[in-house]
């Protein structure tokens, strides 16, 4: 989740790490309106969709279909760069002037409180009343990300998580039926740590992200179940950190340290992304674990999301006609697309169990995985979200540190989660 990261993994494509939360891509700085050729005549009205540049065939052939399906819209694609901070200021640009010029919008989970609370976002609440549409039916990390103050204004277009993974071949089937159902604790976590480390050569029981960045906002969301219990999942974190399995430079791990010492078999266990997986299903270099000898979990209390979502700009002209984009971009049909097109995963959870969606998408073939998709939570929904970020991780990262402090570094945390 390197800085927002805005490429998710398409998962069937091993080689692929194109759109996790929050990665740049330099290639793309301009954005440009991009639409097929079609035979949509000069009455219908057309709708302006701000995405960013997809290297699958999965958008195009999204708005295509939609196209094709109805005669009262048009959409047209308006590719924006792969930079997050530069398409959310451009977004931001945009949207502050009251502009018209996008009707839908490709949201970083994280920025749909910001926008939402300045006041740039319909709500769809009565929309999804309108057509029975159940909040029940998508992700629930995504939407809660869009959820601000009580009203709904996104709805998924693709997820990412946090996951445990795990070694099969060292961790008793047992164990790993306990860890696949979700049904544990990080004190149990804790504790398989401690009785596996140091079988087949591993020297790491667990790794994950703690250095002062995102990923520690990210960790910290998971550790204390969304800040329900902030004091606990500091306490818990600290005991990780300075545990005799885990690396003594733990404070200054990122994706790349955490994925490296899992790919290589030094760990046992291992906090990531889906990419992750990609990594060590595509034998990238460096890799030297079996991915038959990977097991895939739920996160105790769930894994934060990543990826995007997808909004209507309440400038829109057009709020009917971008509300049925979205109903159809992020229901069965248009999800069904992105998955079995662009491998990406699926926001409508009906398609979790879908034999074209599965074959799509390997890591969709684990149980673990099924059931971590299920638990998903989401980071702190603020309309100053950096600031709320930046105090966590600060504060945070000075306790684990020091091991000091640990009752007012936990209040500034839950005021600063607490504030709207």
């Amino acid at each position: 989740m390197k800085s927002f990261k805005t490429k998710l993994i398409a998962l069937s494509l091993v080689s692929s790490l194109a759109l996790v939360g929050c990665n740049s891509d330099s290639g793309s700085d301009k954005s440009k309106d991009t639409s097929s050729k079609d035979t949509k005549t000069s009455e219908q009205i057309v709708l302006k969709f701000a995405a960013q540049n997809d290297n699958t065939p999965a958008t195009k052939a999204l708005i295509d279909q939609f196209n094709k399906e109805n005669k009262k819209y048009d959409v047209k694609w308006v590719e924006m760069t792969n930079d997050s901070a530069q398409m959310h200021d451009q977004l931001l640009n945009s949207l502050s002037s009251g502009s018209s010029e996008y009707d839908v919008m490709s949201l970083d989970v994280v920025w749909a409180g910001e926008f939402a609370g300045a006041g740039y976002l319909s709500p769809i609440d009565v929309n999804m009343q309108k057509d029975s549409l159940q909040k029940e039916d998508y992700n629930a990390g995504s939407m809660a990300s869009g959820n601000y103050k009580g009203k709904q204004y996104t709805l998924p277009f693709f997820p990412d998580l946090g996951l445990l993974y795990f070694r099969k071949d060292i961790v008793s089937k047992e164990d790993a039926a306990k860890l696949e159902s979700g049904d544990y604790t990080y004190d149990d976590l804790y504790a398989m740590a401690q009785k596996y480390t140091g079988k087949n050569n591993t020297n790491i029981g667990f790794a994950y992200q703690s250095k002062q960045y995102e990923g520690l906002t990210v960790n910290l969301t998971e550790f204390t179940n969304s800040y329900k219990d902030v004091t606990g999942g500091l306490e818990m974190m600290r005991k990780f950190a300075t545990a005799k399995f885990t690396p003594k430079n733990i404070l200054n791990y990122m994706e790349g340290e955490t994925h490296t010492a899992f790919e290589q078999g030094k760990a046992v266990f291992a906090r990531n992304w889906p990419y992750a997986f990609g990594r060590i299903k595509g034998k990238e270099d460096g890799v030297t674990v079996s991915v038959d000898n990977v097991g895939i979990a739920p996160l105790p209390n769930g894994g934060a999301v990543g990826g995007w979502l997808l909004s209507i700009n309440k400038a829109s002209k057009n709020a009917e006609g971008a509300w049925e984009f979205i109903k159809f971009a992020a229901g069965e049909e248009g999800q069904k697309i992105m998955s079995t097109q662009g491998g990406y995963l699926p926001g409508y959870n009906a398609l979790l169990t879908n034999d074209e969606v599965k074959a799509a998408n390997a890591m969709l073939g684990y149980t673990g995985f099924q059931n971590a998709l299920k638990e998903t939570i989401a980071r702190p929904v603020s309309p100053d979200y950096s600031k709320v970020s930046d105090t966590i991780q600060v504060n945070a990262h000075k306790y684990l540190s020091s091991g000091t402090g640990l009752e007012d570094v936990a209040k500034k945390i839950e005021e600063a989660t607490k504030a709207e």
